[in-house]
């Protein structure tokens, strides 16, 4: 099996590549390649047991060897995140949707070759493609309404893949990710960015700002889930997600899935934060900004998601075990990345 994944230098690309050098297989299938794309060419996972190919350019005009001839799997990751996509609108717009867009054209190349399998492509959508507030608890079947641009061209991207889908240029499961809590490394430009830093910062020893209420309440993934979920849609049968119908009674396959996250509020996760390492909430001081509480104000705080359950994606671990999760996994690779002290 041939695997690409555009965005591979990112977090959860090296989370993605580390799992599968440690497994060494997908869907019961022995990896025979490994291909991550990023803007640098991303560093290969140690150890792995196929051969690692890095290929750095740029995802509009991606290159050939980015998914070369041959490949089953395409982990689409790549993206410019909400707080930058608000602020640069054409960079995020070039990305999110022209990146989809040359994914696409790539597919459809392969897929033309005499005996081409349409390869799966796994897609991060996003529940900031949603709409509903603090109040919302959103059932499968919500319509994606989003108030921000980010939102607007994850949920577009979405429509590409599945048309691209049904004109069997590919075979997408869109995985509408949670806020992914805690994120290693540094604060990036999330709007989000703070549900991690409240956690990561502290857990490091430093302070941490809080741009929202400690009632404000979030539908949070930790990374270990959320790769579960990932090479879970790999694997996936296609034809078992279930179909669609338009007013004119045609049918295509629903590729979009609400992953199955948890709801939490920013108490709630400070409280997580104590059991663990008593005193350390401390360290987190409220700042208020209008301009983060705007953007992630009008994401749903809930969601119902039956269908994914009823997929067989992972049920999500508990709030304590989401901290101890940050510290056994990223902890220490993240002080040494920053230049902190133990």
């Amino acid at each position: 099996m041939q695997i690409t994944i555009l965005g591979g230098a990112g977090f959860l690309g090296r989370k993605v590549a580390a799992q599968l050098t440690h497994d060494g297989s997908l869907a019961g299938q022995k990896i025979t390649s490994l291909t991550l794309f990023d803007l640098a060419a991303p560093l290969p996972p140690a150890g792995a047991p196929f051969p690692v190919h890095s290929v750095a350019g740029d995802i509009v005009d991606l290159p050939d060897d980015a998914i070369p001839p041959g490949t089953d799997v395409v982990f689409h990751l790549a993206a410019v995140v909400s707080a930058a996509a608000e602020a640069d609108y054409e960079l995020g717009r070039r990305v999110n949707l022209r990146g989809t867009d040359a994914l696409v054209d790539a597919c459809r190349r392969l897929s033309s070759a005499p005996g081409a399998r349409p390869p799966r492509v796994v897609f991060t959508s996003s529940v900031a493609s949603f709409s509903g507030g603090q109040s919302a608890v959103l059932a499968d079947d919500a319509r994606q309404v989003p108030a921000n641009s980010y939102g607007t061209q994850k949920a577009a991207a979405e429509l590409i893949l599945a048309d691209a889908s049904r004109r069997c240029f590919l075979d997408a499961v869109s995985i509408r990710l949670p806020t992914i809590t805690v994120r290693p490394g540094r604060p990036n430009k999330a709007a989000s960015s703070f549900l991690s830093s409240i956690i990561r910062e502290p857990l490091l020893g430093l302070s941490a700002e809080l741009p929202v209420p400690a009632h404000f309440a979030a539908w949070i993934a930790s990374p270990r889930r959320a790769v579960d979920w990932l090479l879970h849609a790999a694997a996936l049968d296609t034809s078992a997600i279930g179909e669609s119908a338009g007013d004119s009674g045609a049918t295509a396959l629903d590729r979009g899935i609400n992953a199955p996250g948890i709801s939490a509020t920013v108490a709630q996760m400070l409280a997580a934060l104590e059991v663990v390492k008593p005193g350390a909430s401390a360290l987190v001081r409220p700042v208020a900004d209008p301009d983060i509480a705007a953007i992630v104000g009008t994401w749903p705080a809930a969601f119902a998601p039956v269908r994914a359950q009823r997929l067989g994606f992972a049920p999500h671990e508990s709030l304590v075990d989401l901290v101890r999760a940050f510290i056994a996994d990223d902890l220490e690779a993240t002080r040494r990345e920053r230049g902190l002290p133990d």
